[in-house]
């Protein structure tokens, strides 16, 4: 089977922006330019710049080596990213499929003797999976530098977590908010203050304020509590918006969009533009504080189109969430609700979250060291800067596509290893954490609507053949015909393994191409 070519599939100006031309433009254009005057001078005066070129081979190739060692580290801190994104993805399933399968749905009321009901206990189990839906959004927002929990596809996951330590009768205050929700009262404000948001108190789903005056009575009855709708709300449409399939919440804090990436313009087509934008820019008027564009991700390109890295947070989200998985699990141990052997698992995969968690912070926040990258980069661009007085005298006017040649294949290489280190962003090389966290989404619904049926509901229908292709009978006629050898005493079990004998024969034939 032939793979697709991805370079000439689908090609669009977003996979042009995908490149690294905007990045290396300004150095292919300075070496291009120092040919050009390596060349002019040498053939139009009686100078001859150029001097032997003994080393150039020598150099290029250990440079060579190094810019494919800079580019194989930097793809493997790449799939090591996409690893962990697996593992978060088998975690996730494993710890949904041990909450709704596995904790019992019949219970009974330790302080009345009641059984409980059933609607209360799907109720707490599909919250619970909530929860495990929430840990790798609030994972992917950690990844982008963006604190809090203050976002469309958030919010709505982990609304209900208790945000104060104090317990009723206890009047809660300010000072004994939980640290969750206090680093993201704090990053809310940041943001409020950056960006103007219309704001409004809304209504409740029933046409009154009643749902606005319980929220805030649950928050303490701060004044300052001021409700805001969630992503529903917004004017603006969407014709893709999977933050639809969340609940319908009400927010003290503006929420932020789930994906914010920066504006796209003319100079990430153009890059060659930008020139024209670096002229003009000491005629522009200097733009106050409050009137410089800000993003939740911050400035993610230079004045020169170099992509800069996202400032790095700290993000306490995805911990505070497996504190509430690993109290759940100890509440279903207390009462009894869970296995051992199941309760080791749900404790592995808890673990498991929170070491995954960890590597992929280590991967976003240890870049190469700035030294190795510094002399990497300083070398090549002196092997560069000398490249046309070692060649001119072989290649001619020759020596000025030749040297721009050269420059944008070393020079994008080295970017490639730079930009792909860190591949959790909006860029269109990053891994697609967005893709990810919808793919969890989709596949814990699937298994919270799993019903959990008894095998003999299911098994012995007439929709079941168990021993084809040696026994086409279905389940339900097997079991019926009592006179049928497999039903006898002596050679009931003796007949099954000869069906059963056939059935292996049979599909080694057939499956075999003759």
């Amino acid at each position: 089977m032939v793979a697709q070519n991805p370079l000439f599939a689908g090609w669009s100006l977003k996979k042009f922006k995908a490149t690294v031309i905007n990045d290396i433009w300004p150095e292919v254009t300075f070496f291009s330019a120092v040919a050009t005057m390596v060349t002019l001078v040498s053939q139009f005066t009686r100078h001859k710049l150029v001097f032997s070129s003994a080393m150039l081979t020598v150099l290029g190739t250990v440079l060579g080596l190094v810019i494919s060692f800079r580019t194989s580290s930097a793809y493997e801190r790449y799939m090591e990213g996409r690893k962990l994104w697996t593992t978060i993805s088998l975690n996730s399933r494993t710890l949904a499929q041990i909450i709704w399968v596995h904790v019992p749905f019949d219970r009974v009321d330790k302080k009345t003797g009641q059984p409980k009901s059933k609607l209360e206990v799907i109720i707490e189990k599909k919250s619970m999976v909530n929860l495990v839906q929430a840990y790798p959004v609030a994972v992917k927002h950690m990844l982008r530098g963006e604190a809090g929990v203050y976002y469309e596809d958030l919010y709505p996951l982990v609304c209900f977590l208790p945000r104060y330590s104090t317990h009723a009768p206890e009047v809660a205050s300010e000072e004994d908010m939980l640290p969750m929700w206090k680093a993201s009262a704090m990053d809310a404000q940041k943001h409020k203050a950056a960006h103007t948001f219309t704001s409004s108190r809304p209504l409740s789903p029933d046409g009154s304020s009643h749902r606005a005056e319980s929220t805030e009575k649950e928050l303490g009855g701060l004044s300052e509590a001021q409700i805001y709708h969630s992503l529903r709300g917004r004017q603006q449409k969407k014709k893709f918006d999977p933050e639809a399939a969340l609940p319908v919440v009400y927010s003290e804090h503006p929420l932020l969009p789930a994906r914010n990436p920066p504006k796209e313009s003319l100079f990430d087509y153009l890059p060659f533009l930008r020139i024209f934008k670096i002229i003009a820019r000491p005629f522009r008027r200097r733009k106050t504080e409050s009137e410089l564009p800000t993003t939740a991700s911050g400035p993610t390109r230079s004045l020169t189109g170099k992509r800069l890295r996202p400032e790095a947070i700290d993000s306490n989200v995805p911990l505070e969430i497996t504190l509430f998985l690993s109290s759940y699990l100890s509440w279903l141990l207390r009462n009894g609700q869970l296995q051992p052997a199941l309760a080791s698992a749900f404790t592995t995969g808890i673990v498991q979250f929170q070491d995954t968690v960890s590597n992929l912070d280590r991967i976003r926040n240890t870049p190469l060291p700035f030294a190795y990258q510094a002399h990497l980069r300083i070398s090549l661009w002196l092997y560069l800067f000398f490249l046309p007085f070692q060649v001119w005298s072989s290649f001619g006017y020759l020596t000025i596509p030749g040297t721009a040649f050269a420059s944008f294949l070393l020079l994008g290489f080295l970017e490639i290893g730079q930009e792909i280190e860190n591949p959790f962003n909006y860029d269109m090389n990053d891994l697609d954490l967005d893709a990810f966290c919808l793919s969890i989404q989709r596949e814990l619904h699937e298994i919270t609507a799993h019903t959990c049926p008894d095998p003999d509901e299911y098994i012995m229908t007439p929709w079941n053949q168990p021993f084809a292709p040696g026994d086409r009978r279905t389940a339900e006629e097997m079991m019926s015909d009592v006179n049928h050898s497999y039903h006898g005493p002596d050679t009931g079990m003796h007949s099954i393994r000869r069906t059963l004998l056939k059935s292996w024969w049979d599909v080694d034939q057939i499956t075999r191409a003759k």
